[in-house]
C-alpha cells in the first residue's frame, strides 16, 4: 500500500492536529498514527520521498511530546530516515533514547560518534543494543561511562575483541559490576579468563573457573600453590573441553603428569585424563591407548606402563581401578556422578594398599565429601 493510498486513512482533522494542532497531545496522536503506517509499510520511491518530508517536519517540531512520538513509534522502523534518526539521536534523551537503543538504520560510524560525544544516558543505550559490532563496541570499551561498558559486556552479541576486553579490563580493575558482566557472558577467550583470575576472588573466581576454559599453562600455575590436587579439580573442568590434550601435554611439559596424579585420577572416574596422559607419557596415539588400557587386560596395562615409564608397583592396584571403572556404570538419576565416584573409592580403597599416604589421605576427603552430599540427598528426601 502506497503513502497515497493510505492519505484517506488520515482525514482532513487528523492533518490539522498534525500540523497545527491545538495542543501537543492532539499532535501527538496524528503523529503516532501517520508514524505507525510508514513504519509498516514497503514504500516505493516516490511514496519514500513523501514520507521522508513528513518525518523531517516533525522531528523538528517544537514540542517534545510530539517528536517523541515519532521516535516511539518508529524506533525499530527501517523507513525512518537515517537522517531524521540522526536528527532524534541527537535530541533530548527521552527523545532520543528509544531510538539510539533500537533503531536498524544506523551504520556503525554514526553509533561509535555518539559513544565518543554523546551523555552517558546516550551511551547506555548504544551499549543496551540488540547487536554490537566490534568497532562499536570495542569503542564503548575504550572511552565511554562505566555503566554503558557494564551494560555492553552483559550484552552476549556485544562482539568485543581481545582489544576491547583488555580495554575494559584494564579501566575496571577493581569493579566488581564490570568483572561479573564479562564473567557472565556465555564465552570469553581464555587468554582474557587468564588475564582475570589475578583480578577476582571469591565467588567471581568460581565462576570464572567453573564456567570458562582456562589455558592449561594457567591451570598448572593456579595448582603450585596447592599441591596436585588443585590441579586435579581442574582436570574435569578440561575434561569438558576440546583442549584436554593440550592440558595433559602442558603438565608434561612443566614436569607435573606424576605417577600419583594419574593414580589419583583413575581412583576418582577421570578416565579420559588417565587415557590422554598415559598417551603423553608414552607416546602412542590416544586410540592405541584407549585399547591397550580397556581391551588388552593386564597385558595391554603392563605395555603401556613400560612404555610410560611409570612404577611397576603401581600396576596392581592400577589394573584393580581399571576393573572397578568397568564394573561400575552410571544409573542416570539425579546425583549418579556423586554416587559413582563414591563407589569407585570405595571400592578402590578396599582392595589395594599401595597407594601414597597424601593420595589416601586425597582420596579419604573425596569420600568424605561425597558421603555428606549423599547424607544431605538422604535427610532432603526423608
Amino acid at each position: 500500500m502506497s503513502v497515497k493510498a493510505m492519505r484517506p486513512k488520515l482525514n482532513q482533522d487528523d492533518i490539522v492536529r498534525l500540523m497545527k494542532g491545538s495542543s501537543a497531545e492532539d499532535r501527538a496522536h496524528a503523529t503516532h498514527k501517520l508514524c505507525r503506517r510508514i513504519g509498516n509499510e514497503e514504500l516505493q520511491s516516490e511514496d519514500k520521498v513523501f514520507a521522508d518530508q513528513i518525518l523531517n517536519l516533525l522531528a523538528q517540531d517544537a514540542e517534545k511530546l510530539v517528536r517523541r512520538a515519532m521516535a516511539v513509534t518508529l524506533k525499530n522502523s527501517p523507513n525512518l530516515p537515517r537522517e531524521v534518526a540522526l536528527k532524534l539521536a541527537h535530541d533530548i534523551d527521552s527523545v532520543a533514547l528509544p531510538v539510539i537503543e533500537n533503531s536498524p538504520v544506523f551504520r556503525n560510524s554514526d553509533l561509535v560518534e555518539l559513544v565518543l560525544n554523546a551523555t552517558e544516558a546516550k551511551q547506555i543505550a548504544v551499549a543496551g543494543r540488540e547487536k554490537l559490532s566490534a568497532e562499536v563496541a570495542d569503542t564503548i570499551a575504550e572511552h565511554a561511562c562505566r555503566d554503558a561498558v557494564v551494560k555492553m559486556a552483559s550484552n552476549d552479541n556485544a562482539n568485543l575483541t581481545e582489544r576491547g576486553y583488555g580495554f575494559t579490563i584494564d579501566r575496571f580493575k577493581t569493579d566488581e559490576d564490570v568483572q561479573g558482566a564479562l564473567i557472565s557472558r556465555s564465552w570469553i577467550p581464555p587468554q582474557v579468563a587468564e588475564k582475570m583470575v589475578s583480578l577476582v576472588s571469591g565467588q567471581m573466581f568460581d565462576l570464572l573457573v567453573n564456567n570458562h576454559e582456562l589455558p592449561p599453562q594457567l591451570a598448572i600455575e593456579l595448582a603450585s600453590g596447592a599441591h596436585e590436587r588443585a590441579t586435579l579439580d581442574l582436570v574435569e573442568q578440561a575434561g569438558h573441553s576440546s583442549n584436554l590434550p593440550r592440558f595433559v601435554q602442558q603438565l608434561a611439559l612443566n614436569n607435573r603428569l606424576t605417577p600419583s596424579m594419574i593414580m589419583r585420577a583413575m581412583c576418582l572416574g577421570h578416565v579420559s585424563f588417565v587415557e590422554h596422559a598415559l598417551s603423553e607419557l608414552s607416546g602412542l596415539p590416544h586410540h592405541r591407548t584407549w585399547l591397550l588400557l580397556h581391551d588388552a587386560g593386564s597385558l595391554g596395562l603392563r605395555k603401556i606402563f613400560e612404555h610410560a615409564g611409570l612404577p611397576k608397583g603401581m600396576h596392581v592396584p592400577f589394573q584393580m581401578a581399571i576393573n572397578v571403572y568397568h564394573e561400575l556404570d552410571y544409573d542416570g538419576l539425579d546425583g549418579d556422578r556423586e554416587r559413582f565416584r563414591k563407589r569407585m573409592v570405595e571400592r578402590v580403597l578396599t582392595q589395594f594398599q599401595n597407594i601414597p599416604k597424601a593420595d589416601l589421605d586425597y582420596l579419604l576427603e573425596k569420600l568424605d565429601a561425597y558421603r555428606e552430599v549423599e547424607d544431605q540427598r538422604s535427610d532432603e528426601a526423608a
